[in-house]
């Protein structure tokens, strides 16, 4: 190999590094532009871009995914953590073959640009449903390119900072190179007009973090332990009302799988009538991860299911390969919901996302489009140790706080818990591996974001347009090739 060769693949293995930096739990997000800069100097050539793009996004998840090496590494060592970086690296390096496609094209960076949401857009749909993480937007929440999410959601926010560092790059040498600075532009005059007010009155909403303990795969035995910390800090939280120390709420959101319950709990019904506030309880209730809309009188009502499963956790494909990756490949598949997330509870419309399904577009889109004045986030995060993949997550309903206009409540097992603002904002959060009640008010609101609106169209025009540039571009170079032929 070459020596040039081999510098260009340090830098793009440097630069996927430096993309990751940019994500939470650091406020870097500005890092992301000078790491598409350096991509695009690395691939301009057309030599291995490909490959040059498989390093580039192999360096940056092996970093990014961290967390699952701590979550499986000591029954299943590295490989399920060097195999998924490695997947997903693919994708990359698979659209950065395509960039002698587009290279040449007028405004070669948009169409460049363009390919990094195609890539997002397969990651989230292949295999098995596809795994969203590590989408450039949720990086973004922290800086300018953050409240395009208004706009256009993830996708145009993806689009705008890749845009911006591969446009400077292209450009850097000539006056055109102001082009790449129009997201930035934009994304200031969007913020201003992104509003936090409340539009239908506020409500006072708990968030009880019952915690669990730092087990990694050892809490698939804890679940007792998980229900009484959680039926514990319940019983706190009415105490602590009744006292006065802590204003009354108007609900109160457990996270996500703090029990099992059926559609009679006693247990259930009596702490929630005791503590006499409308309860969000997240529970694995029969064959379903669900949210229960449970009344201090009535007792257990309407629900929302899962609709997006974590693959080879939630639902076991390939059960024979699963069980070289995974722990749970015995277990039931869990049963997708089928619904958007939007529960009437407490005089409130709430839209609800479990988990994971935080980094999908569609769920909380739906559940805002349903009507929901408030978004909540339960979440059992407490496989991952003490890690960053709290803070990512909580980076990605950040971001659908602005995308949707709404205040977002993130109610986390053993934290991050978090209440955000419409704005991104984060306000009051706990910390990790400690149990504790936050209190605060949301604001309400009712108008749709543009992105609530639209943002599917804009998703499917970004990746439509990035389809068309590798056709124009392929039938460019075959256009071109005919002469050649022909003499």
């Amino acid at each position: 190999m070459r020596r040039a060769d081999l510098v260009r693949y340090g830098a793009a293995a440097l630069s996927g590094g430096v993309l990751a930096l940019s994500f939470p739990p650091r406020t870097l997000w500005w890092l992301a532009v000078p790491a598409f800069f350096a991509l695009w100097l690395v691939l301009r050539s057309g030599r291995h871009s490909g490959r040059l793009g498989f390093v580039f996004g192999f360096a940056f998840f092996l970093p990014h995914l961290w967390w699952i090496q701590h979550f499986l590494g000591a029954d299943f060592g590295p490989w399920p953590w060097l195999v998924l970086s490695a997947l997903m690296a693919l994708f990359i390096g698979g659209v950065c073959a395509l960039f002698p496609l587009v290279a040449r094209l007028p405004a070669a960076p948009v169409w460049a640009a363009l390919l990094f949401v195609l890539q997002e857009t397969l990651r989230g749909l292949v295999p098995f449903n596809g795994f969203p993480w590590g989408r450039v937007a949720f990086g973004q929440v922290d800086g300018p390119f953050g409240q395009l999410a208004a706009v256009g959601g993830a996708p145009l926010v993806t689009f705008a900072v890749v845009f911006t560092g591969f446009g400077l790059a292209a450009w850097l040498p000539r006056w055109t190179r102001a082009w790449a600075l129009v997201p930035i532009v934009a994304a200031l005059a969007v913020g201003p007009l992104i509003s936090v007010d409340a539009q239908a009155g506020q409500r006072t909403v708990a968030v009880v973090q019952g915690n669990a303990p730092d087990l990694g795969l050892g809490l698939l035995g804890e679940g007792a332990t998980l229900r009484e910390n959680h039926l514990r800090k319940t019983a706190e939280l009415a105490a602590l009302v009744r006292g006065g120390a802590l204003p009354k709420p108007d609900l109160v959101v457990w996270p996500e799988s703090a029990t099992r319950t059926r559609d009679r709990d006693p247990v259930l019904d009596g702490a929630i009538r005791d503590l006499g506030v409308p309860t969000l309880v997240s529970a694995l209730r029969g064959a379903q991860n669900a949210v229960i809309a449970w009344d201090p009188v009535t007792g257990a009502g309407p629900s929302y299911a899962k609709q997006e499963l974590v693959p080879f956790a939630e639902h076991i494909p390939l059960r024979p390969l699963a069980r070289l990756v995974t722990p749970f490949a015995d277990q039931a598949d869990l049963e997708a919901g089928t619904e958007p997330g939007a529960l009437d509870i407490a005089g409130t419309r709430v839209g609800v996302g479990i988990c994971y399904e935080v980094a999908y577009d569609y769920v909380l889109r739906e559940s805002a489009a349903a009507g929901a004045q408030v978004l909540v986030v339960p979440t059992n995060n407490a496989w991952y140790g003490r890690g960053e993949m709290t803070y990512q997550q909580l980076g990605m309903a950040r971001l659908r706080a602005v995308e949707h206009g709404r205040a977002v409540v993130v109610a986390a097992i053993s934290g991050v818990s978090a209440v955000v603002r419409p704005d991104g904002s984060v306000v009051r959060s706990t910390g990790m591996f400690t149990d504790d009640l936050m209190v605060d008010s949301v604001p309400l609101r009712t108008d749709l974001t543009f992105a609530t609106r639209f943002g599917g169209a804009v998703h499917v025009l970004l990746t439509g347009a990035a389809v068309a540039a590798c056709v124009a571009g392929l039938w460019r170079r075959r256009r071109a090739s005919v002469p050649a032929e022909q003499g």
